[in-house]
């Protein structure tokens, strides 16, 4: 089932940038990343918009989430073969045209199938753009600048998805739902262009077999964990039954593609090299991060809802006011990445997870006459803390890896990010369901406000208590040991 490559492909030399040259590589990689990520969540807001233009249920719109996601998941595990195998410019270009067809075909969408496709289309690309953003980080930057520039990559990484329901409702405030297509390809363009012309080759390819078997498995075994912890919050007018055997799919194909990763890893064939567990300081960070995404996207899909249906808020007034939070965000990202340089992970990752923590048992008190500004604030706090959270966990998980295994360590946190992202989202909105239900909500509309509030709160309390486990795992990562083959170049 392996398939062998005859030799490396021939698509440019290995040239080491100057650091001017590295900074614009980096720069041009960080936008990049931003627009594609970005397109992540930016369909939720747009979905009643597209329910009345295109005639389709909300059950058939969420699969513009739901297929994009599922497409990530699919696709990431694969990034660590094309890393290894291929030049970075042709990955890069390959990664961009993706996300800019599926972009145009989006635009030009004539019903929901071709928009569908389209979503898909940018999926593949936006798949493989995080990884290759962080493996050329890894292979450009010294251990002692990292922290600095992985700053810069948790703004693309924590921000984008934050402030696309902002962007969305601003858009579609004043133009129909193909302006969210029709305003991000001139941007994809102009980045594919100059990534063409600019992005230097940083890494050399090897003769990298394709074992195609586990292609096939971690599709199940990814694909079907994002599908049923996605559905399973849904599954309401359905019931559990699809959701559950989608998921029993998915981790029985999961335990199958682990064995067979642990018998290829030994000819260096593997897919996904899980060896990367093996690295003291890999581990323990990758759990963290679980943890932190999870609490992100289960509280980016419940507030809106609770936004929207208990205190009444519009679609544009919710995506404002969660737009503080992620700007803090991003203008926090960078001075956490400098002081995680100078002092360590530990300084700024136990006090992050203790405030995480605090905002979600505060969110656990919210109810029906809630103020709108407690919930600004406590966004914006929480926010703060997840700033102090991600870059020390981003560094500390890849910076002690080897440089063989930079290119599986960035594809194991992209499906982590990935599956913590779509766990999150399942537990927050069935304890929603399961909250709304067992408060017995009324006949009339203050009972249903009532009953939803209770769900709300009984989310955020069963978060809370997971976000503990953060705390305790947060205290244990500590800054990781300079790998051989580390890079020496210095970014000023």
């Amino acid at each position: 089932m392996t398939q062998a490559v005859d030799s490396a492909p021939r698509t440019g030399s290995v040239v080491q940038p100057s650091p001017g040259e590295t900074r614009l590589v980096i720069g041009l990689l960080l936008v990049s990343a931003f627009v594609v990520i970005l397109n992540e969540t930016i369909m939720g807001v747009a979905l009643p918009r597209l329910m009345d233009d295109l005639g389709i249920s909300a059950a058939t719109g969420q699969w513009l989430t739901t297929g994009f996601l599922l497409t990530m998941a699919v696709v990431i595990p694969v990034t660590g073969f094309l890393l290894q195998r291929f030049h970075t410019r042709p990955v890069f270009t390959w990664a961009m045209s993706l996300f800019a067809a599926g972009t145009l075909i989006a635009l030009a969408a004539t019903g929901f199938p071709m928009l569908l496709v389209g979503r898909i289309v940018q999926a593949s690309g936006t798949a493989i753009m995080m990884p290759l953003l962080m493996t050329t980080v890894l292979n450009l930057v010294e251990p002692a600048h990292r922290g600095r520039i992985m700053g810069n990559i948790s703004i693309v990484i924590s921000v984008a998805p934050a402030v696309g329901p902002t962007i969305s409702g601003l858009i579609l405030n004043a133009f129909s739902w193909r302006w969210l297509f029709g305003f991000v390809l001139p941007i994809a363009l102009v980045a594919l262009v100059l990534g063409a012309l600019k992005v230097r080759n940083v890494s050399t390819p090897r003769k990298a077999p394709l074992d195609v078997l586990s292609v096939v498995v971690s599709a199940f075994a990814f694909g079907g964990i994002v599908f049923g912890l996605s559905s399973l919050g849904e599954a309401g007018s359905t019931g559990p039954l699809v959701p559950v055997a989608a998921l029993v799919v998915g981790v029985v194909a999961l335990v199958v593609f682990v064995l067979r990763q642990t018998r290829l890893q030994r000819t260096d064939s593997a897919l996904l090299d899980l060896r990367t567990f093996r690295t003291r300081g890999f581990t323990i960070p990758i759990v963290a991060m679980g943890l932190s995404f999870m609490a992100m996207f289960g509280t980016l899909i419940l507030l809106p809802i609770y936004l929207e249906r208990v205190l009444g808020l519009e679609v544009l007034q919710v995506g404002l006011l969660l737009l503080p939070g992620g700007l803090l965000m991003g203008l926090l990202s960078p001075v956490v990445g400098r002081i995680y340089d100078r002092r360590g992970p530990r300084v700024l990752l136990i006090p992050g997870s203790i405030i995480i923590s605090a905002v979600l048992w505060a969110l656990a008190t919210v109810g029906a006459d809630t103020s709108v500004w407690f919930v600004l604030g406590a966004h914006v706090v929480l926010s703060l803390g997840l700033a102090l959270t991600f870059t020390p966990l981003f560094t500390a998980a890849l910076g002690g890896l080897p440089q063989r295994l930079y290119s599986h360590g960035s594809a194991v946190l992209g499906t982590t990010q990935q599956l913590a992202g779509a766990a999150g989202t399942a537990l927050f909105v069935t304890l929603l369901t399961i909250g709304a239900a067992s408060a017995g909500a009324g006949a009339d509309a203050e009972g249903v406000r009532s009953a939803t509030a209770s769900g709300v709160a009984t989310a955020f309390l069963v978060g809370a208590v997971i976000s503990l486990a953060g705390i305790a795992t947060s205290a244990l990562v500590r800054r990781p040991d300079t790998p051989e083959g580390a890079p020496t170049p210095v970014v000023h």
